[in-house]
């Protein structure tokens, strides 16, 4: 059985609002980033479905496509304060791939449970016919939620050493 969608998820030690200001964020986007491509951004936070930012990209760490640096546009599709925000990315190569990511935050009694998904249901068939997807492995997705907790919230106090 294939699936057409990743979801991974963590309880981290913050707020809703306090995530979703960093995804909402193109600088958050690379200072979370686990894949190692996205270099840098350009644009202000989004406020809603249809607002976008320019990422810069480098290929280079996932090794698999020579596609140097280039620029791609992310463009907000979900837009929920606090709770969802999904975008997709349109770039130079036609047609669109139409992959989607995204976060789903609820508030959990430890903080928020975040759920972190990548979306390729909808992909142009070209895409589906060159059997290159998923780009980007549920390990990226799950270390991005790790590297996500480590921006927003507390420093964990240090615990005693373990005694044999």
């Amino acid at each position: 059985m294939t699936t057409d969608r990743i979801e991974v998820q963590r309880i981290i030690r913050a707020t809703p609002a306090a995530i979703f200001k960093v995804l909402a964020d193109p600088q958050g986007h690379v200072a979370i980033d686990s894949s190692g491509m996205l270099m840098s951004a350009t644009g202000d936070p989004v406020t809603k479905a249809g607002d976008s930012f320019v990422v810069h990209m480098d290929r280079e760490s996932l090794n698999d496509y020579p596609l140097g640096l280039y620029d791609v546009t992310v463009t907000i599709k979900t837009f929920e304060q606090d709770r969802e925000i999904a975008w997709t990315i349109l770039g130079q190569i036609r047609p669109q791939i139409g992959h989607v990511y995204g976060y789903r935050l609820e508030p959990h009694e430890e903080g928020t449970l975040a759920t972190s998904y990548y979306d390729w249901s909808e992909i142009d068939q070209t895409w589906r016919d060159a059997n290159i997807f998923p780009v980007v492995p549920e390990s990226a997705l799950r270390a991005t939620l790790g590297i996500l907790a480590r921006q927003v919230q507390p420093p964990q106090e240090p615990r005693p050493p373990k005694s044999d």
